[in-house]
Order: structure tokens, then sequence, then C-alpha cells
């Protein structure tokens, strides 16, 4: 059995890795049986464990779930050069040619003002490579709230945005109207249309202000499931159970627990 060790460098860490993943690939029943479509589910696992870490913003579960994903790239290779598609160091190789080519203000004479022109100068490169669209490259499987925001994002960077604020919040004050005019008189559709409309517009301005939607959002869930679980510790201690309380006495332990963080 391996011991644990300290690699000196980043290169010697990977390399390491990489001999364990060709050592599992060959000996252990598990790993030899896996494909790409089978790690997928994992893989997509691993990613929002990741997520919960960064949000939780604990580091060392930060660092032990960068590792959980950097397994799953190096599995990925392993399968592709395997099957005689490409090598872990085609891989490397072509994101370091990508970023090269992608930051001109770096490695070539291009100026930049600041992180907007940068955002351009990256779209308009990949519109050079063949791209048809600038929206091309946000996953048509990515969550709908984390889509929202890299659809606009990308939109922005030929243009296509407002100016200030003020705007979005006028745009949403106006699908807040459409919303409510389609729960009097609309069909199921026309609501769902209309509180997706809303939604995006909600999604915009959260961008307007700096804040990360679905960051934002995650930190409410999270404090939502702390005060409710504390809600139940107290009418557990109280000897009370939550089905046969009424909204008052459950808002009651809500604010009590509210006031106590």
């Amino acid at each position: 059995m391996q011991s644990s060790t300290r690699s000196e460098t980043p290169i010697i860490a990977f390399a390491r890795l990489l001999k364990i993943m060709d050592e599992l690939r060959e000996k252990c029943p598990w790993d030899k049986k896996q494909t790409i479509d089978s790690l997928r589910t994992l893989t997509l696992e691993e990613t929002y464990e990741l997520a919960d870490a960064i949000t939780s913003g604990n580091w060392e579960d930060i660092r032990e779930e960068l590792g959980d994903l950097m397994l799953h790239l190096v599995f990925y290779g392993k399968i592709a050069s395997e099957k005689g598609l490409f090598t872990m160091t085609e891989v490397l190789d072509g994101i370091c040619d990508k970023l090269i080519k992608r930051h001109p203000h770096i490695y070539g004479d291009v100026e930049v003002k600041d992180e907007q022109d940068v955002k351009r100068n990256w779209e308009q490169i990949k519109l050079s490579e063949g791209k048809r669209s600038v929206l091309e490259g946000v996953p048509a499987s990515l969550p709908a709230l984390v889509k929202a925001v890299r659809l606009q994002e990308k939109a922005r960077q030929v243009g296509f945005d407002w100016d200030h604020a003020g705007q979005v919040l006028e745009k949403v004050r106006e699908e807040e109207a459409e919303l409510n005019q389609a729960i009097e008189q609309g069909s199921p559709e026309e609501k769902e249309a209309e509180f997706g409309d809303l939604l995006f517009a909600w999604i915009n301005y959260a961008r307007f202000i700096n804040v990360d939607p679905e960051s934002a959002l995650s930190r409410t869930n999270q404090k939502f499931i702390r005060r409710f679980q504390a809600v139940e510790v107290l009418a557990a201690q109280r000897g009370l159970e939550l089905h046969t309380m009424g909204l008052v006495e459950l808002d009651s332990l809500w604010n009590e627990v509210k006031r106590s963080e």
C-alpha cells in the first residue's frame, strides 16, 4: 500500500496521479469497467459537491473536491488515450494554445482598458474561429438560472444590453405587470411564460448590481434549511408537532429562530 506523500511540485504530483490512473485501469475491476457514459453522472455530482464547498467557503472541502474533479478529468483523458483518440498531453496543450490565442493583450500587441474589453475580444476571437453565434458554447443542459446568466453575459459582449440598472428595474416592473395580467386572464402556458420572463429580468438586474443570482439563491436555500431545521428542533423540544400547528404558531417559531441568529 502506498503511503501518503507530499510532492515537491505540481508537475510531480500530476505525474503521480497519471501513474495511479494507469494502475487503476489495469488492476481495479471497477475502474477497468468505467466508460465516459458511466462517469458522466458521477462527474456532475462531483461538480455540484465542489459548488457546495465554494458556497460554504470551506477551503479544506474545496481542496478535496478539486482533487475529486481532477481525477475525473484524468479518467476521461485515460479512456480517450486507450481508444487512440487523444492524449492528456494534447488536452493540456490544447487549453494552453487556446488561452494564449484568446489573450492577445498578454501574448500579443492588443491593448485593453478593462475586463469588458477582454470579454469582448474573447467572443470576437471565438467567432473568428468559426462560431456561428455568440451564444454558442452555452451548454444546453446547464441549469436554467445559470444558463440565463451566461446568455445575458454573452449578448452583452456584442452590445445587446441595457445602459444602466434603472432600465433593467423598469423592465422588471413591466414583466411583473404582464405576469399579474396573465394570472388574472391568461392560460397556464401564458402564466408560465410571463413568470419565466420575470425571472429572466430579475437575473438581468442581479447582473447589473454585481450579484451572482445562482450563489445568492444557493445561500438563501441554505439559510432556509438551517432555519427550518432549527424550527423542527425547537418544536420537538416543546413537545409540538409541525403538522398540527397553525401558520401563526409556525411563524412565531421561525421568528424566534431568526432572532437567535
